[in-house]
């Protein structure tokens, strides 16, 4: 018998036994069984082109060519055996699991709003039902209008109350606060009254804390008009504290200062830990800051486009992270930015 024979003899028994195995496995464990011992890198087929280089010149050809169609053959019989002990496995899952169309769907994760943005809309409830129209201003404002035309021009020592965001181009600044809001809302409507709130997102240069962070939300009350009086304001907000917090809630009015507001205060109410006895959350104050407040100062009335012997008005800015935060006794306002989905889903 010539080599040439001898070795394709010796491929078709390996092929015929490979199949023959082949058709008595009835399980995925057995099929990757017989696939590591017939396709595997030491099987005998893969053994064959290894040794090629030991065959006579003129056997290699035609002994390579069968080895690589018996290789082919059994991959494909693999794959046709693989689909039939899949279909049989399904078909028993069919016959022996009790599938109960009746029950219902799984319902799908439904999301929500963002607490900040719960207490932004409850806040424009509050204050439309008080007459006051929203009025979305930039983000990136002008030097200007963040700070000159609000009664702080250039080298006033009230600029080092906020650490300022500049930008690349000269004069433009990521807005401290939406103060600037009342300038360009004055300007659009005068000389005639308005009662506008002004929310948006402000930008310091701050360092994180509990209690501070370097992007919030805040929302700027603006009142103009004929005869507006200090007791306006302080009506105002006090309505506004007990739609939000109660009709039970304690307010009170402290002097402060602001550099477009004469005169200024800030308006705390009761501490809700501690009933106003005094806590760490309160600092032992027994209050808690809600906003600051003031009239109008007459300069930034006339940058506005208002005669100030003719016009008052008043003003006032919250945060609402920080009334989330006394709404919910919130201990951290970072929490509100870290996207922690066991912090959210809460509220």
């Amino acid at each position: 018998m010539s080599e040439e024979h001898s070795i394709l003899t010796e491929l078709e028994q390996i092929q015929q036994k490979a199949l023959r195995e082949l058709a008595s496995i009835v399980d995925d464990a057995g099929l990757g069984a017989w696939r590591s011992v017939n396709l595997g890198r030491s099987s005998p087929v893969m053994l064959v082109f290894s040794q090629m280089g030991k065959f006579p010149q003129e056997i290699r050809r035609l002994v390579g060519q069968r080895a690589n169609q018996i290789k082919l053959s059994l991959e494909a019989a693999f794959n046709e055996r693989l689909d039939q002990i899949q279909e049989a496995a399904l078909a028993q899952r069919l016959i022996t699991e009790c599938l109960d169309v009746t029950l219902p769907g799984r319902a799908f994760p439904v999301g929500r709003l963002h607490p900040t943005t719960q207490t932004l809309r409850e806040i424009y409830r509050v204050m439309g039902e008080m007459g006051f129209q929203v009025y979305r201003a930039r983000d990136v404002e002008t030097d200007d209008y963040n700070f000159t035309l609000l009664n702080i021009p250039p080298y006033h020592p009230a600029r080092d109350m906020w650490d300022t965001y500049y930008t690349t181009t000269p004069g433009m600044v990521l807005r401290t606060h939406t103060s600037p809001g009342q300038i360009r809302a004055m300007r659009e409507f005068a000389p005639e009254p308005i009662r506008v709130i002004l929310p948006g997102m402000c930008y310091r240069y701050e360092q994180v804390s509990t209690r501070s962070e370097i992007q919030f939300n805040q929302v700027e009350l603006l009142a103009v008009g004929r005869g507006i009086t200090f007791g306006d304001l302080k009506g105002t907000l006090t309505d506004f504290a007990r739609r939000m917090f109660g009709q039970n809630v304690r307010t009170r009015l402290r002097p402060s200062y602001f550099p477009f507001t004469e005169p200024s205060a800030e308006m705390d109410v009761e501490c809700f830990v501690c009933g106003g006895k005094g806590c760490q959350v309160c600092k032992f104050a027994g209050w808690l800051e809600i906003l600051g407040c003031g009239m109008v100062h007459p300069k930034v009335l006339e940058n506005g486009g208002y005669d100030p012997r003719e016009f008052t008005g008043f003003a006032a800015g919250m945060g609402p992270e920080r009334i989330t935060m006394l709404r919910h006794r919130i201990e951290d306002i970072r929490y509100f930015w870290q996207n922690d989905v066991r912090f959210l889903e809460q509220f």
